[in-house]
């Protein structure tokens, strides 16, 4: 049996946290919640659903998944794979045995689950987001020869690999540094297209225009970074 920690991390989820905990199938032998300078009960309601809870007070996506790393690697007992799960319930926690059974069945090191146009509900995703990742995914196809077709946050990977990957990116560049970094290493990879709905509350990133402006600048850096290097 594979063992499998989950890494969700959440700023201010006090209302969709403990939904997405309940969601996530019962094979997960670990889920850690890193609450990312959260000033709501994110933190108490996410131990009182079962999770292990970290705290990281610096704010940023990458800096809470590092946290996550951070702990894993201080354990004794590593884990097969690793998922990435946002907190705001926007994903089906359920689809995970789906993103993990590629790893399992057929050895592939990692695996997105891609928004399909189809399954995502009206409204779960701003005309901004849908553009940002068409525009990054063409050019890791210009560049890399790629077949990806998004940046989705819900992923899993071998934890051998993500270590190999040597993730640094603190803050908005997070998904799209794993994604070229899995390209530049000639890991093996699939899409697996996945359901998506209208998260839980207010989007701290495409939800406002600083946040949009300044994770598209992160995340076409990173491509052009790599695409040059």
């Amino acid at each position: 049996m594979k063992k499998i920690k989950v890494i969700i991390p959440a700023y201010n989820e006090e209302n969709a946290i403990a939904k997405v905990i309940a969601e996530i199938p019962p094979i997960v032998d670990e889920i850690i919640v890193i609450s990312n300078n959260s000033s709501d009960k994110t933190e108490e309601v996410a131990k009182s659903a079962g999770a292990t809870v970290l705290s990281e007070s610096k704010r940023g996506y990458g800096y809470a998944c590092l946290k996550g790393m951070n702990y894993i690697e201080s354990l004794e007992i590593k884990p097969d794979i690793i998922v990435f799960l946002d907190g705001d319930y926007s994903d089906y926690p359920e689809q995970l045995t789906e993103l993990i059974e590629p790893i399992i069945n057929q050895q592939i090191d990692f695996v997105i689950g891609a928004r399909n146009s189809k399954l995502r509900e009206k409204g779960s995703m701003t005309p901004q987001q849908a553009f940002g990742n068409w525009l990054a995914t063409f050019l890791m196809k210009v560049f890399f020869n790629a077949k990806f077709s998004d940046l989705g946050p819900f992923r899993a990977i071998k934890y051998n690999k993500l270590v190999q990957l040597r993730m640094e990116d603190k803050t908005y560049g997070w998904t799209v540094e794993m994604q070229l970094k899995v390209l530049k290493q000639k890991m093996s990879y699939v899409e697996i297209p996945v359901r998506y709905k209208n998260r839980i509350g207010t989007s701290k990133v495409s939800g406002t225009v600083k946040g949009t402006l300044m994770a598209g600048i992160k995340i076409i850096g990173w491509i052009f970074k790599y695409a040059f290097k």
